[in-house]
């Protein structure tokens, strides 16, 4: 149990849980192919630059599906790494670094979107988008080399691409970053308040 008490299932947990037999199976297939764990965090930073510019150029529909191809994939690279028995400091370290760059890359993609479109909402809405999805994993970085924990909050990354992969394929992305901007920051908040929390109880 974790000092904030019983940790509820998130959708990530509950995902990797659920599809745990078929990320093994492709996990396995990309091995046997010759691919490494890095390579496939590689192809996906790939992935999410092509759905960015395909959004960028208001190809909303074709972004979202490559996203949509694109996201299982940060989940397939753990479990090869799991398989071949030789997880790496390095690999989760640069799983982890990748995973901001796309998240990040895929909103650029949007703002510049929405600056075609000369759409100042979007524009704001997308900035604070970016803004929440960097704290919410800075936050939780930061409490854990303090060694406290911060896995806590309502929209975590796994949450936030599966609005924005919605909001690409609907054509509703205004909605998305709108949805991203305010639930990531009060995650952000949420988890400043659990490190609060601990902080008070370890005194």
């Amino acid at each position: 149990m974790s000092p904030e008490g019983p940790e509820k299932l998130s959708i990530e947990s509950w995902m990797r849980k659920s599809f745990q037999p078929l990320l093994g199976k492709v996990a396995a297939a990309f091995l046997r192919a010759g691919l490494t764990p890095n390579q496939v965090t590689l192809i996906g930073l790939v992935g999410t630059m092509i759905a960015a510019v395909l959004a960028a150029n208001g190809k909303l529909w074709w972004g979202g599906l490559v996203l949509l191809l694109m996201a299982p994939l940060d989940a397939v690279d753990g479990a090869m790494a799991r398989l071949r028995g030789k997880a790496s400091p390095f690999g989760a370290f640069l799983d982890s670094t990748m995973d901001r760059y796309e998240e990040l890359i895929l909103l650029g993609g949007l703002l510049y979107y929405f600056w075609s479109l000369n759409n100042p909402l979007g524009m704001g809405l997308t900035y604070l988008a970016a803004c929440g999805s960097v704290l919410v994993s800075y936050t939780r970085a930061r409490a854990e080399a303090l060694g406290l924990t911060a896995k806590v909050g309502i929209l975590s990354r796994v949450e936030r691409a599966i609005v924005l992969v919605l909001g690409l394929l609907f054509g509703i992305p205004l909605v998305s970053v709108g949805i991203i901007a305010l639930l990531a920051n009060v995650t952000a908040l949420q988890r400043i308040a659990a490190v609060a929390r601990q902080s008070q109880s370890n005194k």
